[in-house]
């Protein structure tokens, strides 16, 4: 079962290690967090994604999503939101990603007193965005963080109705925020299913290890995946450069073993 696969690269660091991922034949998923969309020029942009076309590898990206939120109760905060996530849209012209992965931001002990605006403006902000990605054909995956259960997704997704609306399942929020297994998540959330971030860790922290250092159940995921025949895209995770190669080769031999 053939998988189509990215590997974590904010946009800094692939930038200044675009051979390697040349060499290598690595497929980026592209991070914009922080100051980068004030910073780099479209000039910047280009460059590398032609370097990635030349070479024939595909990319996602991967929007800005700390200390961002469209639901949040003051407008200022939604408006600034709303620009930094746009400015990350905007590149999906320049490198034509495969999928531009976001985040709901809800997090219950912060939003649950007022889910139903939360919720009402949230939906108004992706909406807006969802079509900028449908003019290019371009799916939005939206990404499980520090939500607890599936249904603030199944309620967005419900709600945009659309074919470029998707589910991106991030194994490691799911045992260090979540605290429960993916089965809480799918088969729930499998119609949208469109992406999956991998990375491990024990339940404690997001602390983005190589497959099997932490205790995520992949064998199990992978097999379920195998079962219904669904292919989403991949992303590798690890936030430790020496831990890219291993994450990689121990996948291959899951996915080999199943």
């Amino acid at each position: 079962m053939d998988y189509s696969c990215f590997t974590n690269a904010p946009f800094e660091l692939l930038r200044e290690n675009i051979n390697y991922f040349i060499e290598q034949q690595i497929q980026p998923e592209i991070g914009f967090e922080g100051d980068v969309l004030y910073r780099r020029t479209t000039a910047d942009y280009q460059k590398i994604s032609s370097k990635l076309q030349q070479n024939g590898l595909n990319c996602t990206i991967h929007a800005p999503f700390q200390d961002l939120s469209l639901g949040a109760a003051d407008q200022k905060i939604r408006e600034i939101s709303y620009d930094k996530l746009h400015k990350a849209f905007k590149l999906i012209e320049i490198f034509r990603p495969q999928a531009i992965v976001c985040h709901l931001t809800f997090e219950e002990h912060k939003h649950s007193y007022r889910a139903d605006s939360w919720f009402t403006d949230t939906l108004a902000g992706f909406s807006l965005l969802l079509e900028t990605a449908k003019n290019h054909a371009t799916p939005v995956h939206f990404e499980n963080t520090y939500e607890k259960t599936a249904d603030q997704h199944i309620k967005l997704l419900s709600s945009l109705n659309s074919p470029y609306a998707r589910f991106c399942l991030d194994t490691g929020h799911i045992n260090a925020f979540a605290r429960n297994n993916w089965q809480d998540w799918l088969p729930a959330l499998s119609p949208w299913l469109g992406q999956i971030h991998i990375h491990d860790n024990l339940g404690k922290r997001d602390d983005h290890l190589a497959i099997g250092k932490g205790n995520f159940d992949f064998t199990g995921l992978f097999k379920y995946l195998k079962e219904i025949e669904n292919k989403p895209l991949i992303t590798f995770e690890p936030h430790k450069w020496d831990d890219i190669e291993p994450t990689i080769a121990t996948f291959n031999q899951l996915i080999k073993d199943i």
